[in-house]
């Protein structure tokens, strides 16, 4: 479904990834995992079809997905439509002047039908219906979010991109989004340095250096007994504690969001 060849991607003369190779299939959970910095948010771009590789080739379902190729409208309403992203900060998302309208958006742009039962039925779902009339900007970070994830949603997509989806909500709402997540029948991939948080949104772990290469993928699992990887990835860290007057260093995962 979702193949990356030999990408990298430079902001000037920053390399900030580098020959990255992988494959997800269809219906697949995965969790992209790496410090702040490490590449995750640009990997997910590429795979919206925001930005293109520099180096290397992106192909979704074995077309290669190109400026030349997304400029194309039939090519964008079909990709647009199939592959989605949530960016970490909700409020990167919302300009409409209600809920309503910013659920409806993306079906306007695009062309659809029953635009009405579409917005009523992602809104009833993630229940936030009783805000359709609201200015989101009113809203709380949690809701917010889930503006946001109704309004692509909404498109009825294969895949669902997530860019630290819960780093602006809070514990119970948090528990909701696992909650929820576990219900969508979608390719996913979601990105956070948070191990705990993955553990609950895949089965699959992509791991990002510091340095902007793939260095893991495969289990998650298995990933915790990977400490190589993850002090190469930055999620531990070793410091000092003290249990009954005795004094010891041990790892810990590291907890961003």
């Amino acid at each position: 479904m979702i193949n990356l060849d030999g990408v990298s991607y430079y902001y000037g003369e920053e390399n900030v990834l580098s020959n990255i190779s992988l494959k997800i299939k269809e219906n697949e959970r995965a969790v992209l995992l790496g410090s702040n910095g490490s590449g995750k948010s640009t990997m997910l771009k590429i795979l919206n079809g925001l930005i293109y590789p520099q180096k290397g080739k992106y192909t979704f379902n074995g077309k290669g997905i190109t400026k030349k190729f997304i400029s194309d409208k039939t090519n964008n309403k079909n990709f647009r439509s199939e592959v989605v992203l949530l960016f970490q900060n909700p409020d990167m998302m919302i300009f409409n002047p209600t809920v309503y309208d910013e659920i409806a958006f993306g079906l306007k742009q695009l062309g659809y039908d029953n635009i009405d039962d579409k917005v009523k039925y992602w809104a009833n779902r993630l229940n936030i219906f009783n805000y359709l009339d609201t200015p989101p900007y009113n809203l709380s970070g949690g809701e917010k979010q889930k503006v946001c994830l109704a309004s692509i949603l909404v498109l009825e997509p294969k895949v669902l991109l997530l860019d630290e989806p819960t780093a602006h909500i809070d514990p119970r709402t948090t528990g909701w989004f696992v909650d929820f997540f576990y219900e969508l029948n979608l390719t996913t991939i979601v990105a956070t340095n948070n191990i705990s948080l993955a553990m609950e949104l895949g089965e699959r772990g992509i791991v990002l250096s510091e340095n902007h290469q793939l260095i893991y993928d495969g289990g998650l699992e298995q990933l915790l007994d990977d400490k190589e990887s993850l002090l190469k990835a930055n999620l531990i860290h070793k410091h000092k504690h003290k249990h009954n007057g005795l004094e010891h260093k041990h790892y810990h995962i590291h907890y961003w969001d």
